[in-house]
Order: structure tokens, then C-alpha cells, then sequence
């Protein structure tokens, strides 16, 4: 993925399914001038992690 997506995702109002080595991630913030995502994995909030935009995948629904 790209930084222009991954910040085009976080500011969707759609629920978009997002992967990081194929685990279901939720966009936090992107940094686009690092090419860096926080994401939080899974459904536990204090599991985030900071990675860059190119490690996630967009899921086709």
C-alpha cells in the first residue's frame, strides 16, 4: 500500500479491511512524511504497532 491510501483509508467513514502480515489491522495514523503507519492489531487497543504503509495489504470484501 501506498501513503496516499493508508491516509485515504484512516479518513473513510467505510469500514475497509486492512492486513499486516495477514492478520486484521485497524489504521491509527499514518505519517506520511516517514511512509509509516500506526495500526492497531486485533481487537485489543494497547496493541499497536508502527510499521511502514508498504506492509499493509488492502483486503478485497
Amino acid at each position: 500500500m501506498d501513503v496516499q491510501r493508508a491516509k485515504a483509508i484512516y479518513a473513510s467513514k467505510d469500514m475497509i479491511s486492512v492486513h499486516l502480515d495477514g492478520e486484521p489491522v485497524w489504521i491509527e495514523h499514518v505519517d506520511a512524511e516517514n511512509g509509516m503507519a500506526t495500526v492497531q492489531v486485533g481487537s485489543r487497543p494497547t496493541n499497536t504497532h508502527t510499521v511502514g504503509v508498504e506492509r499493509l495489504e488492502e483486503q478485497e470484501s
